[in-house]
């Protein structure tokens, strides 16, 4: 909305002629979902207290320390409505609108958002303890991302398949095949910061330093200079999608304000289906999806050990790995307090990104 104005602005204010560059608008994304978040969230969480959709606590989820210390029963969940309704208007006030990107990421968004808000309230208000069956869950997923997919295979001229450290792509044109890459990055990414929402505060600040990275990178993807200069794929419509993660950013730190422990309201699957379906669309939008198993790699140790947890179970006949999956409760188990497992394993997430940012120089 802003760029649109912008012409209109600047014959009335000359520095409103800053409203073209897309850091100034990133900027400003930014700083509306960060407070927005303030100031929306209080209202939010009187609500969802009123609608009595607290959090139900249960044994096979947590650790028992979970069930001794019961400030998280009762705790309200469908949080992620907030960042999923500071997200949307913060882009819709500082993104172009006229570019396909930024459409494309909030339908994404917002498709796997409404999913996990279905499977949110079928858990809080009619005690369904599992929500929706985790095939049908899929299904959506699937379905979302080779709608994404198929629109970018019709609309796109050069599909390639990039691999960090190395400059050149892997495959020049990916065609169809595009589909299968976008449904393992958009189904993996979104279930892995699912899995990764067990503790106060752990998903949404690792989600927003993921965020931060790919702002960079959507950005340098969008310049044409920088993108020759790095040797990085330059896709035209790229660089809005930095207005988008900047606002995925602060609309994060604005629900860490409430969600840091102990936490006033958790963002459930609507939250982190749609956090983790976003990061993903931005990565494939900027041909930087192969990057994200380095960027966001504490969310795949965190998926990665649920799956090796399943598969000792399994062939070992009732042996496990951990003591708890996924792994942050193993840490939880082994004695290390909430707040410590949380703020190591932010610092994690941070040494991902800046390796994943780093290689655009090592290649």
């Amino acid at each position: 909305m802003m760029y649109l104005l912008y012409e209109w602005l600047v014959k009335l204010w000359t520095p409103a002629n800053v409203l073209r560059y897309i850091t100034v608008r990133a900027s400003g994304a930014a700083v509306t979902a960060f407070m927005l978040s303030i100031l929306l969230g209080p209202f939010l969480i009187r609500w969802l207290y009123r609608l009595k959709v607290g959090q139900e606590i249960r044994k096979d989820e947590c650790p028992p320390l979970h069930l001794i210390h019961k400030n998280k029963q009762g705790t309200p969940t469908i949080g992620g409505i907030l960042i999923i309704a500071t997200v949307v208007v913060s882009v819709l006030v500082w993104a172009r609108w006229t570019n396909p990107y930024v459409w494309l990421t909030l339908g994404v968004f917002l498709a796997l958002g409404g999913l996990g808000f279905v499977d949110d309230y079928l858990k809080v208000r009619h005690k369904r303890s599992l929500g929706l069956s985790a095939r049908a869950k899929l299904v959506v997923q699937a379905l979302v991302a080779i709608a994404a997919a198929t629109t970018l295979v019709l609309t796109e001229k050069s599909l390639p398949l990039y691999v960090p450290f190395y400059k050149y792509p892997v495959i020049e044109q990916m065609g169809w095949w595009f589909l299968v890459l976008a449904v393992l990055v958009i189904v993996g990414s979104s279930n892995a910061v699912n899995l990764t929402d067990g503790l106060d505060g752990l998903a949404i600040g690792s989600v927003t330093i993921c965020a931060l990275a790919y702002t960079l990178l959507a950005y340098c993807a969008g310049h044409v200079k920088i993108a020759e200069y790095l040797y990085i794929f330059h896709a035209p419509y790229a660089g809005e999608l930095t207005v988008v993660s900047a606002a995925l950013v602060g609309a994060g730190l604005g629900f860490l304000w409430y969600n840091a422990h102990p936490a006033m309201v958790f963002m459930g699957d609507t939250g982190s289906l749609a956090l983790g379906g976003a990061i993903g669309m931005v990565a494939l939008a900027i041909r930087k999806e192969m990057l994200l198993l380095i960027i966001g790699g504490l969310f795949v140790l965190e998926a990665l050990s649920v799956i090796l947890q399943v598969g000792s179970f399994r062939l070992r006949k009732g042996k496990r790995l951990f003591r708890m999956a996924p792994i942050h409760h193993h840490f939880e188990m082994r004695g290390w307090p909430e707040t410590r497992v949380t703020i190591r394993f932010w610092i994690l997430a941070l040494i991902c990104a800046l390796l994943g940012i780093a290689t655009l120089k090592l290649q």
